[in-house]
């Protein structure tokens, strides 16, 4: 796989495709598939990851 490729979607939602290594603030690595979601808007309750709480109008 090459390069890995980040965009920010209209929503704020960063997605990731490709390979990465992704960790916590202590370094501890978290799992996530070759293409994934980043929460922009931190309405999320999977955090890192975008839940699609960003569309529930509140």
């Amino acid at each position: 796989m090459g390069t890995p490729k980040i965009y920010r979607k209209q929503k704020g939602q960063i997605v990731v495709e490709g390979k990465v290594d992704l960790t916590d603030m202590e370094g501890n690595p978290i799992k996530h598939g070759v293409r994934f979601t980043l929460c922009g808007c931190a309405k999320s309750k999977d955090m890192p990851f975008c839940d699609g709480s960003h569309k529930i109008e509140q």
